[in-house]
Order: structure tokens, then sequence, then C-alpha cells
């Protein structure tokens, strides 16, 4: 492990990137030495001290559970960060461009949990049972770390890259369709620029929330009712430029759409 207090700094570095909407350099450049668990602790430090500074924590997002996703960034094993209600939009939100280092956009569906979901051995099954509803979602993605050369350790302590998140579509029991099946045309501008099917993740998107809990239990944590889990994307990410508008058809779980103003 890193020392606490080299820990604690770093933390402090990616607060102060996120304030200024800057990046920091690779942590595995000057540490690299830093192994996964010293980046959850480095996230979870910085976690603490937003909810310290009174941000609340609405749920988890998991990161890189699709072939797609680890060829695009060469990551081979998943990955989780935590969400704040101050980086949600609706469905056709002006989203400012400039709230953020840099913007990419994932294609996911969101888990609204009626029941806590705890580890060891979480399962698909245990999953589905605990699920109020599953909605289409965006995330958008915002590294504060230089994304050159950039690996896991760096991903996971910058809170997986995570920026925000936008809910839309059409909310669905989760036995009210296949969920392996629900698919996604992903625009940018009016152009189609990727599609994908949710199997792609893991081959079912509630396999990526056993995981989380399977891993918070690691952690000494638990996902709680009424937390919001992005499963992981199934399509790369869209690079979104200042400007750009953004929509994605879900089929029959309909659409989100936002711009970045």
């Amino acid at each position: 492990m890193l020392p606490a207090e080299t820990i604690a700094d770093l933390a402090g570095e990616l607060a102060e990137a996120e304030r200024t909407h800057s990046t920091i350099p690779r942590i595995t450049a000057r540490y690299p030495e830093a192994d996964v668990e010293d980046s959850y602790a480095i996230q979870g430090v910085w976690r603490d001290a937003q909810i310290a500074a009174g941000r609340h924590l609405i749920g988890r997002k998991i990161g890189l559970t699709s072939k797609a996703m680890q060829q695009a960034t060469g990551i081979t094993e998943p990955d989780y960060g935590v969400m704040f209600d101050d980086t949600v939009w609706q469905n056709g939100a002006q989203i400012p461009f400039d709230a953020f280092s840099n913007v990419r956009i994932e294609v996911e569906l969101a888990f609204v949990l009626k029941h806590p979901l705890e580890g060891p051995r979480c399962s698909l099954f245990d999953v589905l049972r605990a699920t109020e509803y599953v909605t289409p979602a965006l995330e958008v993605l915002n590294a504060h770390v230089e994304m050159e050369g950039r690996t896991i350790v760096d991903t996971i302590a910058d809170n997986a890259a995570y920026g925000g998140l936008v809910l839309g579509g059409n909310p669905v029991a989760p036995d009210a369709v296949d969920l392996r099946w629900v698919s996604a045309l992903l625009y940018r501008n009016e152009t189609i620029e990727e599609t994908g099917v949710a199997a792609g993740v893991l081959n079912h998107p509630a396999t990526g929330v056993a995981w989380l809990a399977d891993k918070l239990h690691q952690h000494g944590a638990r996902l709680e009712a009424g937390e919001i889990i992005l499963a992981g994307s199934f399509t790369r990410p869209l690079w979104v430029s200042r400007g750009d508008s953004v929509l994605c058809d879900y089929g029959r779980l309909g659409t989100i759409t936002c711009r970045f103003a």
C-alpha cells in the first residue's frame, strides 16, 4: 500500500482537478508501485471528503464490463465508482460542457434497487429480485488523470472516470423484458456512431451488479435500497465536443437526448 499521506495527497489533487475542470499527471507514472487497492483507497478518501462537504451519494457506476470497453481501454477487469446527486440530468437536458475536463458518452442500463444487495456470492437472480425497475441511461465520462498511458489504477482512483448521468426512456420491471436483448443506437449530431446490445455486459447487465455487490463486500460495504446502479456500457465511449447533441434510441425502452451547451 502507498503511505496514507500519499493517498490523501492524491485524493486532494483529484478533488482540485474536479473543481478546476483539469487533469493531473498519471498516478502510475509517479508511483509505479501503486496497485488496485491503493486506487480504491484514494477513491475512498476523495469520496468521504465529498460527502463531508455536503454531497449526497445516490448510487454506483460499474465500468469496463463489456469486451467493447475492455478493448477500447486495454483493461481486462471491471471497476466501480460513486455517483452524487449533483451529477444527474434528466432526458432532454442542456448539459454545461465546461463542467467537465473532457466528455465521452457511454450507453448503459440503470438498475434502481428496492432492497439492499450484499455479497459474497451475489447472483444475477439476487439482483433481479432486489431491483425495482431498470431504465435507460447515458453515462458522461470525465477523466481527471491524463489519459495517455493510463491504467486501471489511474482510472479507479479517478472515481472510475465518472462525470455524470442522464436518465430517460421507459422504465421497466426487471422481468418485463429480456434485458440481454435490449439494444441501442447512439447518435451524435443526427449521425449514428455506435450500436450495441446489453448482453455485451458480462452476458447479462445484472451480472455486473452482482459483481459489484461482491466487490463491495470485500471493502466492507453493500448496495442500499434506493441506489441507482449503472451496470456498464455496451458500446465504446463516444467523444463529444462543445455544442454536440446526443440521442440514444433504445427501441421499446424509449430514447434519451441531451446537448452539451
